[in-house]
């Protein structure tokens, strides 16, 4: 049998390219796009060559950019721009094969086996030329057998080159590298490899299965495969709908949550959202997630079951709140939330008639729900609100000045 083509493409420093065509000034200085510090998002989400040369890196505070070059322009984000462009090039990808698969909205798998313009390295080379005549960016690409090793390969030279590892090079290619270069080897999982002496993917491979199975469960089956170049996992089909696995919200509020009246108002906020998009995807949750960042940014989250499968704000909410301040030590003051429902199942499956009383309750409350949501997407999001989420209009985002767009037409509670 013979090997899958696999490659991963990856645009590179995508949003600050994307701003350095639109302004091409920006080519010649320092620059970086970052989120707003007024709303506390002030980090760097990516930056041109001459700031990378300065020291600057993905994930640092403006203040930290500021200090390493005073000179560095920052330009705000435009996601719009961003996803037009990330468009325009998985069209691109899609001339080659009907198997695209996104990874984020600047990387994208292709899988060219049985392509007629199967040869992964002439491929990659064409992309390299075509993206940047057509789009004016550029990409790297790795090419592999396997979808970790493709990203793997992609990472390795920037910008704009094409690594290939195969069968006969990957044991001098992979094996030395970091281990926190293989894909899903996150800042926990990189700390306990740490301990146990685990500083490459060679090591890891060494280490064997059974050994990252007692360590890791499941999960340490899953590292050796990747680690060893034993994936299997399919590229998906361009247009093929995903099921949707969770459904999230989080915010990094504009001041420190430290009173119990703020983090249920930020909670209400945050569940509304979720709970909605609950109903739109025709899915309930079984389960509730919740995060937390206080204000020396140590993370926190947990998860637990829910009463009832449920799509209600009025049912999730209470229990995220309650999940939330079982977590929460007093003297603690909070600089994100986030609340995610998860174990989702198909509404249709708990769409039994029922004449309990409890069960007529849960229907009213789908029905006021459901209609709010028309009246908010008929009338704008502060249409209807809930009264907690006034105590603090500008931590929740509901702020005086946005009231101008409509009166509201109620609000409820609790």
């Amino acid at each position: 049998m013979k090997d899958r083509v696999i490659l991963h493409v990856d645009q590179n420093s995508f949003y600050a390219s994307v701003e350095m065509l639109r302004q091409p000034s920006l080519k010649t200085v320092p620059c970086a796009v970052a989120g707003d510090p007024a709303n506390r998002h002030g980090i760097v989400l990516a930056k041109n060559r001459l700031a990378k040369r300065a020291g600057i890196k993905t994930g640092e505070t403006i203040w930290q950019a500021k200090q390493k070059c005073p000179q560095l322009i920052l330009v705000p984000p435009d996601y719009r721009s961003y996803l037009h462009f990330s468009r325009l090039a998985r069209a691109l990808y899609c001339e080659y094969t009907d198997r695209v698969e996104p990874f984020g909205i600047d990387e994208c798998w292709m899988d060219l086996t049985g392509c007629p313009d199967h040869d992964g390295f002439a491929v990659a080379e064409q992309l390299r030329a075509r993206v940047k005549e057509e789009l004016g960016l550029t990409v790297s690409v790795g090419v592999s057998w396997n979808k970790i090793y493709a990203k793997l390969g992609s990472d390795l030279k920037k910008p704009d080159a094409t690594t290939v590892i195969s069968r006969d090079n990957y044991p001098c290619i992979v094996y030395s590298r970091p281990v926190e270069d293989l894909l899903y080897v996150g800042h926990a999982t990189y700390r306990k490899l740490r301990r146990v002496g685990i500083r490459t993917i060679g090591q890891l491979v060494a280490a064997g299965p059974h050994f990252l199975r007692t360590m890791f469960g499941i999960v340490g089956l899953s590292l050796y495969s990747f680690a060893a170049g034993l994936d299997t996992t399919p590229v998906a089909s361009s247009g093929r709908e995903i099921p949707v696995k969770s459904v999230g919200n989080s915010i990094t509020t504009r001041h420190d949550l430290y009173t119990e009246q703020d983090i249920k108002a930020v909670t209400y906020m945050l569940t509304e959202s979720v709970s909605s998009r609950l109903r739109d995807a025709g899915m309930a949750a079984r389960t509730v997630q919740v995060s937390l960042r206080d204000y020396q940014l140590y993370n926190i989250e947990r998860q637990a079951p829910l009463p009832l499968p449920s799509q209600l704000c009025s049912e999730i909410a209470p229990e995220a709140f309650k999940l939330i301040m079982a977590n929460f030590r007093q003297g603690q003051w909070i600089r994100s939330l986030g609340v995610r429902a998860c174990n989702l199942i198909p509404l249709s499956k708990l769409n039994q008639e029922s004449f309990l009383p409890q069960e007529k309750r849960r229907q009213a409350v789908w029905r006021l729900e459901n209609t709010i949501d028309s009246l908010r997407g008929r009338y704008g999001g502060l249409a209807v609100r809930r009264g907690i989420l006034l105590a603090d209009r500008s931590l929740t985002g509901h702020d005086i000045k946005n009231e101008n767009v409509i009166h509201p037409i109620g609000f409820f509670g609790p």
